[in-house]
């Protein structure tokens, strides 16, 4: 088995791999419990938890021998351990208020180095020739925005030499390296798209997703105890989940394993059970009507007060937006009187004084009265694919609020989600009283 995953993997040749555009695979089926049939080659992606001591690091290791000696052969991409990474962003932040994108990048990047180097260790002591590779080395191509870059390409040769030298490639997570041959990283979640970009550039099978999780829950365990593991949902479903505050997976690598059909196994690092298989939408099932509650308080409300209702008033606030790479949530614009309007947004609230720059920088051009920041808000949602076929599941959820007496602000929908704005206060009130509207407790 092990010869065949060389042979398919030096096969593959060079591909490009970016964010909006990755060579198209073939679906992959799958047997009952989420266990893939032919799989020959894994990507396994560890979190900081599952890294986090060397008695974590060691258990790693043994996992991986352990899948190695039934004949598949693996690739690791792994985080940095534990905390590091908050440690390395509140050490930089102690040292200077100044914190250049290029050299904040440098730093940040020494933490999966750490993880990968003491897990190649580990592993030499097990008797399995693995080999670490940061970012750049893997053949990870980024665009040149630091602290959030975009994977522009995957080469991955060096991986492919190691498979087929039977070297377990340990690949240094949520870092790349730029067109302009800087060292860069991918932001928050980082690890997962780096992990599912390998999948897709180099064929892979499946891509593990390690985590403190035993997989996606129809809500957050710590917020609803009656909460329960979801065996297997769709790229769609899981898509909306990751937008809408659900932390198992970050959302560009869901679009990633998406767009390239490479499935996902969401799975606790310390149980090693069988987890959540994330894959292709089944259409000859029933879908669940909601599949989870999720809810978002990382999030602030900017407005726009005493707006022209005028044609482009609006293109110019959110090219300006656009221009400082600020993502938009959801908008809301009031009905003008007397000519003007408000408009309100929500951003993530790491952006909100990049957001109040551009609003206030506006404000004169526009002819606008003010811009006032809230972000005391989060957002609720409920995510499923049976919404599109279920009337009444709006009702449902506004109903449910109100009888709990929580008010709604903004309300945001897609075809298998909605979403409203509450008072971040009652955010959690809100996902156990919907989640038992649902009915979704285990």
């Amino acid at each position: 088995m092990q010869g065949k995953a060389h042979t398919r993997a030096s096969r593959a040749g060079k591909h490009t791999c970016g964010d909006s555009a990755l060579r198209q695979t073939g679906r992959r089926t799958s047997r009952p419990g989420g266990r893939l049939a032919g799989v020959t080659l894994v990507v396994q992606k560890f979190g900081g938890t599952s890294v986090a001591d060397a008695d974590r690091i060691r258990a790693v290791a043994d996992h991986i021998a352990r899948t190695r000696r039934t004949g598949t052969s693996v690739i690791v991409v792994v985080s940095a351990m534990g905390k590091t990474t908050d440690g390395l962003i509140r050490l930089a932040e102690d040292v200077s208020r100044v914190r250049p994108g290029r050299e904040l990048d440098m730093l940040l990047t020494a933490g999966e180095r750490i993880s990968m180097s003491l897990l190649c260790m580990a592993l030499a002591e097990l008797g399995v020739p693995a080999a670490s590779f940061t970012g750049s080395q893997a053949g990870i191509i980024t665009d040149t925005t630091h602290t959030k870059a975009r994977i522009l390409e995957v080469k991955g040769d060096r991986l492919r030499e190691s498979l087929a030298q039977g070297v377990v490639p340990v690949v240094a997570g949520f870092q790349g390296v730029s067109s302009a041959r800087d060292v860069t990283t991918l932001g928050r979640g980082g690890s997962d798209t780096t992990a599912v970009a390998l999948a897709a550039a180099l064929e892979a099978d499946l891509c593990e997703i390690y985590t403190d999780v035993s997989g996606v829950f129809t809500a957050d365990p710590r917020v609803v105890p009656t909460a329960h593991r979801i065996p297997r949902i769709s790229f769609e479903e899981m898509l909306e989940i990751a937008a809408t505050g659900g932390k198992v997976l970050a959302l560009r690598s869901v679009e990633f394993a998406r767009n390239h059909h490479v499935p996902l196994h969401v799975r606790s690092s310390f149980t090693w059970e069988p987890g959540t298989v994330v894959s292709e939408e089944d259409s000859s099932m029933e879908q669940p009507i909601v599949s989870s509650v999720t809810s978002d308080s990382t999030e602030a409300k900017v407005t726009i007060t005493g707006v022209p209702d005028q044609p482009g008033i609006a293109a110019s606030v959110f090219r300006g937006l656009a221009d400082r790479a600020i993502n938009v949530d959801v908008i809301v614009q009031n009905t003008s009187h007397h000519g003007t309007t408000d408009i309100s947004f929500t951003v993530p609230r790491s952006d909100l004084e990049g957001s109040l720059e551009v609003a206030e920088q506006l404000v004169p051009r526009l002819g606008a009265v003010s811009v006032i920041a809230d972000d005391d808000v989060a957002t609720v949602s409920l995510v499923g694919a049976g919404m599109r076929t279920h009337p009444g599941v709006t009702a449902t959820m506004f109903e449910t609020l109100a009888v709990a007496g929580i008010n709604i602000e903004m309300i945001s929908t897609s075809p298998i989600r909605i979403s409203c704005l509450v008072r971040a206060e009652h955010a959690e009130r809100a996902v156990q009283v919907l989640h038992a509207a649902f009915e979704l407790g285990g």
